[in-house]
């Protein structure tokens, strides 16, 4: 049987592979298979020109491949140039929920510039195998000039047709071609050949042309994806695809290039694509080793909100290299089976150490800049900067030299409230030697270190043989080792060494820092100098004038507002089973809750007058593991202490929780619960751009279990009660409306298991993964805000940037005659809605980069010493200029638009 071509529609094959950089195997078995795959396709290309391939639409395959073989790059380049090769416009095809907005951009950002060096980028927005897609996507896309996308997984079962128009919540829409069938491998079997069988190719294109035709109602050449994971193609399909009519070869770029790419008439979907209705979406990734998702969270903030801006405002060199390769370590750890953690064992420790390494790039930056900094900042003295676009009175913790009670003050001469948590130990060795151990003793110290501080002082008394240190944490003087050895020369007898160290204490100060700028405090005799309102510690209760929070007898806590408002049950632990795997949680059918405590203990940390602390200890008897053979949990059991620290601190309108516990379980979910002030119908969550309503179900359809649970990355918000996050965190909105479940831990023991009950087809193979059962210590960190209900508007908005965004300190080491400088502003950036998600020095100017986050139209204020703006498309390139008066531009924004601005500086 043939196709006949004057009947049926036209089939594009598109041969590719899905390259998975990292999964089941570590990313460099993997890479030695890609290798082996890529030499063949460039030598099979360039004998058989009427061949086309596409490389998964991530550079990462190209330059993983390039650093072994460096010298195919032309021969590669050249079939790109050709248009034979498609690559691009991903650096890596990423997770769209579990990391940053700005890593998206990012990562689009480096993939379009690594292909244009090649020689093309493919246009296409390539969104083959992700777990979802975030809202905001079509916005990016467009904005770097993408007019296509392409998806799978995550289209609602409204969409009836293989394209439709995918609309961001400003607006902007993008003609969408949705993988029916299949998703990237729709055309993976239609070549298999099997020896002594008859030809199978021409039934099975006419069977591919009857089944994908109904989702193609106006037409048009039928998209036939022919790849699969990990594998290269057929070496006879470029004749295999010619004998047959009504088929050609094609990269998808070329395929994309033959459609219009208006959205007029199409259907439209607004919003996030997060249905299970048509594949499975592994919603349970965002749960998985909940430790890559913290150290995501912290390598991103480390690097997009300290160390870019700092560099950019504050440098005087040039830190771009070390900030080019902490973004590269983001975006290759933003992959779909990196940051998910639904890889080996092995894989994911390779991922933490690179996020870890992403991390400690933008922390070294961070040094970078503060050391440059602190030398005109005086011996004692510290400075302090402000990562928000806006100014802040904010809590940092210090060390301090102080004979008697430690007092602050500015740099201008102002008092700063200060705190006293804790005051260190004077005397640090105070023992009898004898004579002949004094040189060993002396080889403890490295340089002009001892015990952790460097040598101020010190003296010899042959009179009582006495050797003492005086140790301060930076000394100002010399140190010469050689005439403590002098001055001991012919000791004899015992003697008694003495290590005394400077009193020094670490406060809790309240100060007012510039918006991207900075400011110093140096150490004065107590002042006196108290917050506004003060927070107190009363019993069980803390209270700062904003919130009360009062412990109850099973260790929760009752919540109070000046409004009258009372919330009470707040912080309940509730553990259950979970007898799932790393893509989807699945609790036994006979499952036992464990929410009671056995015991509840009430410690006090701190009394005020700018902090207060109580720390909640309960202990459980949780199950020790799962039996999935029998669907249950355990006999056997462990007891597990949870601390629940709950902090408030003045003038701060949320109560802060630091969950800690020691992890001796397995299979099992434990989740944070908050009671709702009131009944909630949606939720609202933070990230990627955009503030997401969403309701209390997930649409179905497909083999998974529709599970309302979602990912949060600034906040998860619902009934009055916003829960300010420090990472991508899973929520759920349960019992029935009235409580917002925040997963804290999700122990499981395979990658994927092949029988899972909330799931019917396996997502990956059967791999043992015993250390995703996340044994240990665990801790989690949330703050905890009533506000007045509905979509959450510009107070949680600051409140979850001032949560998520600490001040940084640095210790002052300049002469101590040096005055501590006043307060310095950077850049301010003002608005209703407005956030700011970067700063950064691009191509002799600043580049910042805002979103509009509400339903109204935004105006943002920039004011800072820039003499000219102008607005800049997602890639960097200049667009409209902007007025600039007296170092202020205004900048008009429609209802969630992303904005990239950029600053010359005088």
């Amino acid at each position: 049987m043939r196709v006949n071509a004057d009947r049926a529609p036209e089939i594009v094959v598109v041969p590719h592979t899905h390259w998975d950089r990292e999964w089941y195997l570590p990313f460099q078995r993997f890479r030695l298979r890609l290798v082996s795959l890529l030499d063949g396709v460039i030598g099979g290309m360039e004998a058989d020109r009427r061949w086309r391939f596409t490389l998964d639409g991530q550079m990462a395959a190209v330059d993983d491949y390039l650093e072994v073989r460096p010298e195919q790059r032309d021969r590669l380049a050249a079939l790109v140039r050709e248009g034979r090769l498609a690559i691009g416009p991903w650096q890596i095809l990423h997770d769209e929920f579990l990391c940053s907005g700005e890593n998206i951009v990012r990562n689009l950002e480096t993939g379009m510039r690594r292909a244009e060096e090649m020689g093309a980028v493919m246009m296409v927005g390539y969104l083959p195998d992700q777990f979802g897609h975030c809202a905001q996507t079509p916005q990016i896309l467009r904005g770097a000039g993408i007019e296509h996308a392409c998806v799978w997984r995550g289209v609602p079962d409204a969409v009836r047709a293989s394209a439709f128009a995918w609309e961001a919540p400003d607006g902007t829409a993008i003609r969408t071609q949705y993988l029916p069938e299949g998703g990237y491998g729709n055309a993976a079997s239609m070549f298999e050949e099997f020896p002594g069988a008859a030809p199978a190719l021409p039934g099975r294109a006419a069977a591919f042309a009857e089944s994908m035709g109904r989702w193609y109602p106006r037409g048009g050449p039928l998209l036939a994806m022919y790849g699969a994971d990990h594998t290269a193609p057929a070496p006879d399909l470029a004749d295999r695809i010619s004998e047959t009519p009504g088929m050609r070869m094609e990269t998808l770029a070329g395929y994309f290039a033959g459609l219009d790419s208006s959205v007029a008439g199409l259907p439209r979907v607004r919003g996030e694509l997060r249905s299970h209705a048509r594949a499975n979406i592994l919603p349970g990734v965002i749960s998985a080793r909940v430790h890559l998702k913290e150290a995501m969270g912290r390598a991103e903030r480390l690097v997009e909100r300290y160390a870019e801006p700092l560099a950019a405002l504050w440098y005087a060199g040039d830190a771009r290299r070390f900030l080019d390769l902490a973004w590269r370590r983001l975006i290759e750890v933003s992959c779909h089976d990196s940051v998910t953690g639904c890889g080996s064992d092995e894989t994911a420790e390779q991922v933490a150490a690179r996020m870890a390494e992403a991390g400690q790039l933008g922390r070294a930056v961070c040094d970078l800049v503060t050391a440059e900094r602190a030398a005109a900042v005086p011996l004692g003295a510290h400075l302090v900067f402000n990562p928000s676009p806006a100014a802040r009175t904010g809590l940092v913790t210090l060390d301090v030299p102080s004979d008697g009670e430690p007092g602050l003050v500015t740099g201008n001469g102002r008092p700063v409230p200060v705190q006293t948590l804790e005051s260190a130990p004077t005397v640090l060795d105070d023992a009898v030697h004898p004579a002949s151990r004094l040189p060993i003793l002396l080889e403890r110290i490295y340089g002009r270190v001892l015990f952790g501080q460097e040598i101020r002082d010190w003296t010899v008394s042959r009179e009582d043989r006495t050797l003492t240190f005086r140790v301060t944490a930076r000394a100002g003087v010399p140190f010469d080792l050689g005439a403590v050895r002098d001055a001991l020369r012919g000791a004899d007898g015992d003697w008694r060494v003495r290590i005394l160290a400077d009193p020094r204490h670490t406060v809790a100060a309240l100060v007012d820092v510039p918006a991207l700028g900075l400011a110093t405090v140096r150490p004065v005799p107590a002042t006196g100098a108290a917050p506004d309102a003060p927070v107190v510690a009363d019993g069980k209760a803390l209270d700062n004038g904003l919130l009360r929070a009062q412990v109850n007898t099973d260790g929760t806590l009752t919540l109070r507002t000046p409004s009258g408002e009372v919330i009470e049950g707040i912080g309940r632990i509730v553990d259950g089973g979970d007898l799932g795997d790393t893509y989807n949680h699945a609790p036994p059918a006979a499952d036992r809750l464990i929410e009671d405590p056995l015991s509840v203990d009430v410690r006090p940390v701190w009394n005020g007058p700018l902090v207060a602390a109580l720390d909640i200890v309960r202990t459980y008897r949780w199950p020790a593991s799962g039996d999935a053979e029998a669907g249950a949990r355990s006999a056997a059991e462990e007891d597990v202490t949870v601390t629940t620290r709950a902090e408030l601190r003045a003038g701060e309108p949320f109560l802060r929780l630091r969950v800690t516990f020691d992890n001796r379980c397995e299979d099992h979910r434990v989740r944070l619960h908050l009671p709702l002030p009131r009944r909630a119908a949606t939720s609202f969550a933070e990230g990627q751009f955009a503030v997401t309503e969403r309701g209390l179900t997930a649409e179905g359809g497909f083999g998974e279990r529709p599970v309302p649970t979602f990912p949060a990355s600034g906040f998860a918000a619902a009934g009055g009660l916003a829960a300010l996050l420090e990472h991508v965190t899973e929520y759920e909105v349960a019992g029935g409306g009235r409580e917002l479940a925040l997963t804290l831990l999700r122990s499981v023991g395979h990658l994927s298991r092949d029988r899972n009950a909330y799931r019917d087809q396996p997502a990956g193979p059967q791999l043992a993964t015993p250390r995703a059962q996340c044994r240990g210590e665990r801790t989690a960190g949330f703050a905890i805000m009533p506000y007045a209900g509905g979509r959450p508007g510009s107070a949680v908005l600051q409140a979850a940037e001032a949560y998520r965004h600490d001040l940084l300190t640095a210790a002052g080491y300049g002469h101590a005659t040096v005055p501590a400088a006043p307060s310095r502003e950077g850049v301010a950036i003002t608005g209703d809605g407005v956030a700011m998600t970067s700063l950064r020095a691009r191509d002799g100017w600043i580049e910042t980069r805002v979103v509009a986050l509400r339903d109204e139209p935004s105006t943002a204020v920039l004011r800072g010493p820039f003499t000219e703006a102008a607005r800049a498309d997602l890639r960097g390139r200049p667009g409209e200029p902007l007025d600039v008066h007296d170092g202020t531009a205004t900048l008009d924004l429609r209802p969630w638009e992303i904005a990239t601005v950029r600053l010359r500086t005088a």
